[in-house]
């Protein structure tokens, strides 16, 4: 009896001990994955974002898991490159004018001129500042149009007195524009046409698209139609201007793209990005139509409350 339980003591103890080491082994052996995994995410730096976990089993845990961070790196190269963009693109915004604003005042400077002569080269440099202070004012409001909706003011805004608004902005600062407004069908006189959003970016949005019809429209016209249909308010805001190319559409949205029209008006690009931006926001949907040589319409759907 006392050589069984000695015997049986060191069973258990032998056995305990190859449980320790069979467990070490296959734990070890388990975690492998997420050693290697973790070596290679170190080898993922800012400068190498186009690195990638490879080789795993999407089927497993480590496989969903691996699928999880190369996605989560797709997020972040994305929002690096499209943050290289911008930074390069305001760069070059930025330059242009406050160089062209250096060489105008340096010019005026080199000898004695006369008073006439100063008084062109003060409105050239308004000019220039006034172009400055447009782009930095769209570069504002297109940041504050990336903000979280939860880290924004949000409340009701009504649609149709927020459009009044923004028409009296665009024609206090261009008498010579021309904005035609137009109750379609479903719009009553105590129709409550409101949505929960931020009024500021949704009439620079309104502003942006109407100044937008009236540069590249011939007569200097903007047609913007309302309609309610089906608790969904419908805004069209339509040109008899130079259009858009086909193939140009799917870009009009990227932030400082110019097309062909640049070179009937000057702009910077990002207008029609911060109303994108805007729309989607307040879950919106915006849609292109345009035809060469007969005019652009942007329509704007929102579900009102």
């Amino acid at each position: 009896m006392q050589k069984l339980v000695l015997y049986l003591l060191i069973l258990s103890l032998v056995s305990l001990l190859a449980a320790c080491a069979l467990g070490y082994y296959l734990a070890k052996s388990v975690l492998k994955p997420v050693g290697t995994i973790s070596d290679r995410m170190k080898d993922i730096t800012a400068n190498k974002l186009h690195l990638r976990l490879i080789g795993y089993n999407e089927k497993d845990e480590f496989g969903e898991l691996a699928a999880s961070f190369n996605k989560a790196l797709d997020i972040i190269e994305t929002s690096f490159e499209s943050q290289k963009m911008f930074v390069s693109n305001v760069s070059h915004e930025l330059r242009t004018p406050l160089a062209t604003l250096i060489g105008e005042i340096d010019l005026s400077l080199l000898k004695e001129r006369t008073a006439e002569e100063y008084r062109n080269t003060l409105i050239n440099s308004r000019q220039d500042t006034s172009k400055l202070i447009k782009l930095l004012n769209g570069l504002l409001d297109l940041a504050k149009a990336s903000y979280d909706e939860n880290n924004m003011s949000m409340s009701p805004v009504k649609i149709d007195e927020a459009l009044l608004e923004a028409v009296e902005l665009v024609l206090k600062g261009n008498p010579e524009y021309d904005i035609k407004l137009i109750f379609n069908q479903g719009i009553m006189e105590n129709t409550e046409l409101s949505i929960i959003g931020n009024e500021y970016l949704l009439k620079t949005a309104f502003v942006n698209l109407m100044e937008n019809n009236c540069k590249y429209s011939h007569n200097k016209t903007s047609t913007v139609e309302i309609s309610l249909i089906d608790k969904r308010v419908i805004l069209r805001f339509s040109d008899t201007g130079i259009g858009i190319p086909e193939d140009e559409i799917e870009h009009l949205f990227t932030p400082f793209f110019r097309g062909t029209n640049k070179k009937y008006v000057q702009g910077n690009g990002i207008g029609l990005a911060l109303v994108k931006k805007v729309i989607v926001l307040h879950k919106g949907i915006i849609n292109i139509h345009s035809v060469v040589d007969k005019g652009t319409t942007f329509t704007i759907e929102f579900t009102v409350n």
